[in-house]
């Protein structure tokens, strides 16, 4: 039993799991606009699929950006440490967990609503996405942004069933915030690139 717990633990730190406080206002806002703004009432069984489906996303986007890198973090020695250069998680167990992630949110999203089902492989594909723009572009963290401002669109619209000019202003500063907060994270890295 230690050994699942060790396990599960490896791959909350995969993904850094603790960090996802940090994505989930995103979504949260959208769901309070929603409620605020429309007839719409309050459910705690909607807000509930909704953290779900921004957990799943998170690990599904995490993971495939760690396995993308893979190649990368074990010649940095700032990230040369982490799960999959060292072993501690297989490159096959990454992709399985990716995988399974990606299922659950696509499965969570039909739970919401036709069309959070619709758009969740347009969403995956973003988030997913971002981590091979960063072979071929240096907006790769305006996408990274894009990414995350999907969240308050996508609360708003597991609420509401439609699209709303409110969310998309949030979602605008979103962009802003998280492709700010990355270029200065990606210093990190400017000798190792």
């Amino acid at each position: 039993m230690s050994s699942f717990f060790k396990s599960v633990k490896h791959y909350f730190s995969l993904v850094k799991f603790s960090h996802t406080v940090f994505a989930m206002p995103f979504a949260l806002i959208g769901f309070a606009l929603a409620v605020a703004t429309t007839d719409q009432i309050f459910s705690l069984k909607l807000l509930l699929l909704i953290i779900l489906c921004m957990i799943f996303a998170r690990n599904a986007a995490m993971g495939f950006n760690r396995l993308a890198d893979n190649r990368f973090d074990a010649l940095n020695p700032r990230t040369k440490n982490r799960e999959i250069p060292t072993g501690t998680i297989s490159t096959g167990s990454a992709a399985v967990f990716i995988t399974v992630n990606s299922i659950l949110f696509i499965v969570t999203a039909a739970f919401i609503n036709k069309l959070t089902l619709f758009l969740s492989p347009v969403a995956l594909i973003i988030i997913l996405g971002y981590s091979l723009s960063k072979r071929i572009t240096y907006l790769c963290h305006f996408i990274l942004g894009l990414g995350l401002s999907l969240a308050p669109i996508g609360a708003y619209i597991s609420v509401t069933s439609t699209f709303n000019i409110i969310p998309i202003i949030y979602s605008l500063i979103v962009i802003t915030w998280v492709s700010g907060f990355d270029i200065i994270y990606a210093l990190q890295d400017d000798e190792f690139d």
